[in-house]
């Protein structure tokens, strides 16, 4: 959960928060530009932005983390190709299309990067790409070299809210997190709102920093907060083909401590990774499952991952019904499949809204405890659903109320590891959500 419990009581408030935590990182400048173009494989107007992430001098101290996916996007399989090169001088994002697997895909996003180098005056090598959209149809490369020009024009220091707005696809709203460290900085942007299930997810996530970390140490760092962060979510169980992670230091300012940095660090992609559950598709309440007492960190990680991810539980939390047999039947279901075979369950003890359900082996609910936990699920929801007359669902608010989650505590008695994942519900706009993704 974010570090302080947020609440916002309107659209513009959020923006206005926003703002205050976009100030960039010393060394840093954003730009973007938008078009219009018509995607071959389906001959109908749609719209891309392109946004461009530069530093005033390539580094050499940058991190970068890819999706898992046997089918990674061209932007993926150049970004880690980009790991072995000795400088980092600029990422170039497009959303609409991922450019995965599609004819010619890897030339097109290097031959972007060539062109943006171009204009910076750096090398192709020093140039970072990234898309995320639809998945199998090809880059617009002239419309974007067209328009990369604008976006390069119009760099410029002070906030990154610029970029955090142009990487959006079907988010409701940026997200924005950041932290002070002595005198330096940490801003990190995130796009997700669907297909999230780390490892990483259909996600896009971009920290700035001016504080010198060495490059290996900087990377070290990225592989274990990725773990409790970015890799503890699930919006709907769907591995992306084009998750990219990256953390650039501009190196101006030294840094006095590490583990301080390392702290604020892991603080940012902890609440960037809820941010981006919270504003996932047709999401209305976020879940939060926190395993204890698990024989080991990476069980107590699948546990809580098998539970947010299982659809009727899902579906009961978004109509607000406390329906914990649901929940009990997930835990069993993936117990009863672990290739280990079942482990002993004797000792679990399931709390929800901090309401103990089930212990002893047997479900312990009455009158009393179905009110509060209806309750406690009223109380986290985001906004009220709402049917409309035409049938196609949408999300009611462009903003987060607030920061509560449902709340679901599993212990299992037979460890001292523990984990927290969070997931979001199951909803009606979920669907029409994707229902109607390319229309």
């Amino acid at each position: 959960m974010p570090s302080t419990q947020l609440t916002f009581k309107n659209r513009d408030e959020h923006r206005r928060w926003l703002a205050a935590q976009a100030a960039l990182p010393a060394g840093f400048r954003v730009g973007a530009a938008r078009f219009d173009f018509i995607p071959r494989e389906a001959p109908k107007p749609a719209k891309m932005n392109l946004t461009l992430i530069a530093l005033d001098q390539p580094s050499p101290d940058f991190a970068a983390v890819f999706t898992r996916n046997a089918f990674p996007g061209a932007p993926v399989i150049v970004g880690r190709k980009r790991l072995g090169e000795p400088r980092l001088g600029a990422i170039i994002i497009n959303n609409k299309i991922s450019n995965v697997c599609a004819p010619g895909g890897e030339a097109a996003a290097e031959q972007i990067c060539a062109a943006t180098a171009r204009l910076l005056q750096m090398q192709p090598s020093e140039v970072l790409p990234s898309s995320t959209g639809v998945i199998g149809w090809g880059l617009p490369v002239e419309a974007m070299l067209s328009a990369l020009p604008a976006a390069a024009l119009g760099l410029l220091g002070g906030s990154i809210l610029p970029a955090a707005e142009g990487i959006v696809t079907t988010d409701l709203y940026p997200k924005v997190r950041s932290a002070t460290v002595g005198n330096g900085r940490i801003v990190g942007i995130a796009k997700g709102a669907g297909m999230i299930e780390p490892n990483l997810a259909t996600m896009l996530v971009y920290i700035l920093t001016d504080i010198a970390v060495p490059r290996e140490t900087l990377r070290a760092m990225l592989q274990r907060v990725v773990e409790p962060s970015f890799n503890s979510i699930s919006v709907d169980s769907d591995t992306s083909t084009s998750d990219t992670v990256a953390l650039v230091s501009s190196g101006i300012i030294p840094c006095d401590d590490l583990a301080e940095f390392e702290a604020a660090l892991a603080t940012v992609c902890r609440d960037l990774a809820e941010d981006v559950v919270r504003n996932g598709e047709g999401i209305r309440h976020v879940i939060k499952v926190t395993v204890t007492r698990a024989p080991d960190a990476p069980a107590a990680r699948a546990l809580g991952k098998a539970v947010v991810n299982a659809p009727l539980f899902k579906c009961a939390i978004a109509g607000n019904d406390p329906n914990v047999g649901r929940l009990v039947q997930a835990i069993g279901k993936h117990a009863g499949a672990l290739p280990s075979g079942a482990p002993d369950l004797s000792r679990l003890r399931v709390h929800l809204g901090g309401i103990e359900i089930f212990a002893h082996g047997v479900f312990q609910l009455d009158p009393r405890k179905e009110t509060a936990l209806v309750e406690h699920l009223k109380s986290a929801e985001l906004y009220q659903s709402i049917i409309p007359a035409d049938g196609i669902y949408a999300a009611a608010v462009d903003y987060p109320p607030h920061e509560r989650c449902v709340e679901i505590g599993i212990d299992l008695g037979t460890g001292n590891s523990s984990a927290t994942v969070i997931g979001g519900d199951l909803t009606h706009e979920y669907v029409s959500e994707n229902a109607d993704y390319r229309s």
